[in-house]
C-alpha cells in the first residue's frame, strides 16, 4: 500500500511537472510566435522617422511644400532648424514639430563657395537618432522643399531587410552635379533613407566625418563620405527625384521610369508642373491623382490608335500626350528635353532625351489632370484636357487636324497594388477603346502574357516611315547610317 502510494505521487508530479513543461512550451511559443510576427511586421509609415532640414526664417515660404504630405499624427519626425522660431508667431498645427539643431561653429568648414550650414544639415540623422524614439526602422532626410509620397516611400523601404544596413536614395540628374559631387551619393533633396543598423554605426563616426571632410560643400557630400568609410554603397532607386534642371519638368515627368515616385525636389526651381496653375496648386493637383492610386501615379503606359496612326504617351495622374503619327517605344518612352542642367546647359543628363521641337507640327498635344474620379467597378477615371489659352497657334499640317479635335482624353484603370513593385518591374500596357466627339477614351491593364507594343510599319520606305524621318529624323546615328547606305544601294544602276 505504501508502496502503491509512493508510486500514485510520483506520476501525480509527473503528470503535474508534464502539463507544467506542456503549458510552459505553448507560452513560450507563443512569444516567440509573437514576437517573430511583430519583427516580421510589414514597414509602416509610423517606422519612419522624417528629419526635414529647415530654417526659421524661411520656413513660413517653404513649409507649403512640406504640409503637402505631411499628415499630423501618422507620418513621424521634425523640422530641423537653426534657431528658434519667432514666439509671436505660433507653430503651424499643419507642419512637422520643431527641433532646434545643436551648435556646430566648432566643425571645420573650408569650402570657400558653399555653406557651413551644411554641416548642421549633415548632422540631423545623428540628432534624430540620438532622440531615442522607439519603433524605428528608418531615418529619411529631405529639404524643407522636398514633396514625399509617403505610401510609396514605404512601398519601397519595405522591399529592404531594415535589419541590414541599408543607405538608399538616388542620384542628381545632370551629369555635371554628378562630376562635381559624386555618382555615388543619395542627393539629399531628393530625400536620403538610411536603416536603423545603419545609423548606429554612423552617428559613432559621423561628427568626425564632417571634420574629415571639411573641403566638401554639401551635406549629402559628408554624408555619402561616411557611408564610403563603413562601406555601405549606395542603394539606386528611381523614384527619388532630386530635380537638379531648370525649365519645365513636364518632359521627364512624363515618361517617368517604371518606379514608384517617392519624391520631387526644387520645385520652387521649376516651372509649374501644371501650365495654368501655382507652383503649389499644381502639385496639390497631382497629390489628388495620387490619393486615389499612390501606386500608379506618373507611371508610364503607351499604345496606338491604329485606325489613325496615332500614339499615344500617359503618365498616370499628370499628363497625357498625343501623337499624330506613329512613333517608334524607343522613342516614346524617352524624355522630351523641356528642361536644361541645373547649371543652364542643354545636356548631358544621366538618362537619355530627345529634342524639345519649337516648331508647331514636331510637338505632341498635351493634355493636363484635370478631373479624378471612383468608379463603381473600383476603378478610376481621370480626364485630363488641354489647356485653354496657353497658345493660339495651331499646326496646319494635315496629320494634325483630326487629333486636334481632341479636347479631352479620360484615362480608366484599375488600382495598382503595391505588391507589383516586389516584382520584375514592367510597364503598363494601354488600349484605346474609342473616341465619342471631342473625348478619347484609354484604358490602362496589366500588359497580357506574350504583349508587347510594337508599332505596325507599313516598310522602311513607306509614307509612315517618310514621314517620320522628315519630322520626327531618328536619333540614334548609326541607324541612320544603314538607311542612307541601303537607299544608294538600292538607287545605283
Amino acid at each position: 500500500m505504501k508502496g502503491f502510494l509512493i508510486i500514485t505521487i510520483c506520476l501525480v508530479a509527473s503528470t503535474s511537472l508534464i502539463s507544467y513543461a506542456y503549458n510552459a512550451y505553448v507560452v513560450t511559443n507563443k512569444l516567440v510566435v509573437e514576437n517573430i510576427s511583430k519583427e516580421e511586421e510589414e514597414t509602416k509609415i509610423s517606422h519612419i522617422l522624417f528629419g526635414i532640414a529647415g530654417s526659421a526664417k524661411t520656413w513660413t515660404n517653404r513649409s507649403r511644400y512640406s504640409e503637402l504630405w505631411w499628415r499630423p499624427n501618422v507620418t513621424r519626425g521634425f523640422v530641423w532648424l537653426d534657431e528658434k522660431p519667432q514666439e509671436n508667431e505660433p507653430w503651424p498645427e499643419t507642419s512637422p514639430p520643431y527641433r532646434v539643431s545643436e551648435d556646430t561653429s566648432n566643425f571645420e568648414y573650408t569650402c570657400w563657395f558653399g555653406n557651413r550650414t551644411a554641416v548642421r544639415i549633415a548632422r540631423i540623422v545623428k540628432e534624430s537618432f540620438e532622440l531615442g524614439l522607439k519603433n524605428v526602422r528608418w531615418f529619411v532626410m529631405g529639404d524643407d522643399d522636398t514633396v514625399f509620397f509617403p505610401e510609396n516611400l514605404v512601398t519601397v523601404l519595405a522591399k529592404y531587410d531594415h535589419n541590414q544596413m541599408y543607405y538608399i536614395g538616388g542620384n542628381s540628374e545632370s551629369v555635371e552635379q554628378n562630376v562635381i559631387c559624386s555618382y555615388t551619393m543619395a542627393y539629399g533633396g531628393g530625400g536620403i533613407a538610411i536603416s536603423y543598423p545603419l545609423a548606429a554605426e554612423l552617428v559613432k563616426i559621423l561628427d568626425g566625418c564632417i571634420n574629415r571632410y571639411h573641403y566638401l560643400c554639401n551635406s549629402d557630400q559628408r554624408i555619402g563620405g561616411c557611408m564610403a568609410e563603413i562601406g555601405v554603397p549606395l542603394t539606386n532607386e528611381h523614384g527619388f527625384h532630386q530635380m537638379d534642371i531648370n525649365g519645365s519638368a513636364r518632359g521627364l515627368l512624363a515618361a517617368h521610369p517604371v518606379a514608384p515616385l517617392v519624391s520631387l525636389h526644387h520645385l520652387d526651381m521649376l516651372y509649374p508642373l501644371i501650365p495654368s496653375m501655382s507652383r503649389v496648386e499644381s502639385v496639390k493637383k497631382v497629390i489628388e491623382a495620387y490619393n486615389k492610386d499612390p501606386s500608379r501615379t506618373m507611371q508610364h503606359s503607351l499604345c496606338y490608335d491604329l485606325k489613325r496612326n496615332w500614339s499615344v504617351s500617359v503618365s498616370w495622374g499628370y499628363t497625357v500626350q498625343l501623337y499624330p503619327w506613329l512613333m517608334n517605344v524607343k522613342e516614346l518612352e524617352t524624355p522630351i528635353r523641356t528642361f536644361k542642367t541645373w547649371i543652364g546647359s542643354k545636356e548631358p543628363f544621366t538618362f537619355n532625351t530627345r529634342p524639345n521641337y519649337v516648331e508647331l507640327c514636331k510637338r505632341p498635344i498635351e493634355y493636363y489632370l484635370d478631373q479624378v474620379v471612383d468608379l463603381p467597378n473600383g476603378e478610376t477615371l481621370i480626364s485630363y484636357s488641354t489647356i485653354i489659352g496657353e497658345s493660339n497657334e495651331q499646326c496646319e499640317n494635315q496629320h494634325y487636324k483630326p487629333a486636334l479635335a481632341v479636347h479631352m482624353v479620360n484615362v480608366t484603370a484599375p488600382m495598382l497594388s503595391p505588391k507589383v513593385w516586389r516584382k520584375a518591374p514592367r510597364r503598363q500596357c494601354c488600349e484605346v477603346i474609342n473616341d465619342i466627339g471631342s473625348v478619347l477614351h484609354i484604358k490602362i491593364r496589366g500588359c497580357n502574357q506574350w504583349e508587347s507594343v510594337t508599332p505596325p510599319f507599313h516598310d522602311k520606305y513607306g509614307d509612315f516611315a517618310y514621314f517620320q524621318r522628315k519630322i520626327h529624323p531618328v536619333m540614334n546615328r548609326s541607324r541612320n547610317l544603314e538607311l542612307v547606305l541601303e537607299r544608294s544601294a538600292n538607287l545605283d544602276p
